[in-house]
């Protein structure tokens, strides 16, 4: 028999990790997760993208997790086309649109408390920051009744959707962010599930680095070399600053087998080389 193979030290050093966080809860006990109702304006400001760059995606877009956001209805209006995934979407839409007006009253209270962690939101007149959440809550909750096939319920790290699907996934304000749910094994193994769903060419954008509080994962360079084993490239990709809000950064993944080809397209993994194959439609798309 042979021995045993022993594990590399990227994998030992996320499982030492693993062994001073805190248990990670069941998908169906995420209820701490806040259902944000962020706009297309925000999304773009977070993951470094413009409406130009989605209105030319050669195929569809990943919102991992949805949650009460407008991303899915104004990009249509682009041409592009998005599916949002989200445990909260097993939950009736009224439940729903409740859950994502709670976390706009909790938003509003961290903004009062801890205006330094919310630099962007802060230097904007008044409460127009959350009005453009209030909007983009009224998008989803009309555009889930009327396309519900574009919103499928579903939790990291296992999703319902064929390799390659999707030509560009977005994650925000989860993997890194709830540290007491995402321990350093359950990343590693949301990050690997992100990049298969996504197209070989194809960019997985996750933001932010930090858990609530601001404290950016401390464990970030021991993920990034056992993603690295599992032949994922992963770079930290620093934004250009708005306004206030100098820190912007954003976790950039793709294949390692076709970074090449990707850095040679137009645009930051955007675009697919000239006969490159389209990807499939996603499971439930519309």
């Amino acid at each position: 028999m042979a021995a045993p193979t022993a594990p590399s030290a990227a994998t030992v050093a996320v499982a030492a990790a693993t062994a001073t966080a805190r248990p990670a809860r069941p998908a169906a006990e995420e209820d701490g997760v806040l259902v944000t109702s962020r706009p297309l304006d925000e999304y773009c400001g977070l993951f470094g993208l413009t409406r130009a760059q989605l209105a030319a995606l050669p195929g569809p877009l990943l919102d991992c997790p949805g949650g009460a956001a407008g991303l899915t209805a104004e990009a249509r209006e682009l041409g592009c086309h998005v599916i949002a995934t989200d445990p909260a979407y097993a939950r009736p839409l009224p439940e729903i649109a409740a859950r994502a007006l709670a976390a706009r009253a909790s938003m509003a209270a961290a903004m009062a408390a801890r205006p330094d962690l919310h630099p962007g939101a802060r230097h904007r007149p008044g409460d127009r920051y959350l009005r453009s959440w209030d909007r983009a809550r009224r998008l989803f909750t009309a555009d889930a009744a009327a396309h519900p096939q574009q919103y499928v319920a579903a939790a990291l790290p296992r999703l319902p959707f064929a390799d390659g699907a999707f030509a560009l996934t977005l994650s925000g304000y989860l993997i890194f962010a709830y540290p007491e749910l995402f321990g350093p094994e359950r990343q590693l193994a949301a990050l690997t599930e992100l990049v298969r769903v996504t197209a070989p060419d194809g960019e997985v954008r996750v933001h932010p680095l930090n858990d609530g509080a601001g404290r950016r994962c401390p464990h970030l360079d021991a993920l990034r070399h056992a993603l690295g084993e599992r032949r994922i490239a992963s770079e930290v990709r620093r934004l250009p600053p708005t306004g206030a809000d100098r820190r912007r950064r954003v976790l950039v993944l793709r294949s390692a087998d076709h970074r090449d080809r990707a850095a040679g397209a137009t645009g930051p993994g955007l675009r697919r080389p000239a006969g490159a194959r389209r990807p499939g439609r996603a499971a439930g798309g519309g």
